[in-house]
């Protein structure tokens, strides 16, 4: 499995479907360049999978991530924390070398284990 959803997360994304009207739908996940680190992650809801993506249905919820992201991701937890100002996924990165102080970008070591070119 590439990534783990704790509790919290898949019952915040139920709770999101529920504004769905597609009968089919996914959980995309993934990550893309850019932010203050290099890559940041993707998050959200897709209606297809395509030739290039890996299918999960280990969860309640369909979740499709890139095949050319999961070496990125791959042991990934998603999150989801509640506090007074509101709530927000988290995600923890084994293979995030360094995070932005806002924790949406990083970057990530290469299959060595070295640090990825930006």
């Amino acid at each position: 499995m590439a990534i783990q959803l704790t509790d919290q997360a898949l019952y915040q994304v139920k709770e999101m479907l529920k504004e769905e009207s597609a009968e089919e739908v996914y959980l995309r996940f993934g990550v893309k360049g850019g932010g203050c680190s290099g890559l940041s992650y993707k998050l959200g809801f897709d209606y297809e999978v395509k030739e290039t993506d890996e299918l999960y249905e280990d969860f309640d919820v369909p979740v499709v991530i890139a095949k050319m992201d999961r070496p990125i991701v791959e042991g990934t937890t998603i999150d989801f924390k509640q506090n007074m100002m509101g709530g927000g996924f988290t995600i923890d990165n084994p293979n995030a070398i360094v995070s932005c102080g806002c924790g949406s970008s990083f970057k990530a070591k290469d299959r060595e284990g070295t640090p990825e070119k930006c």
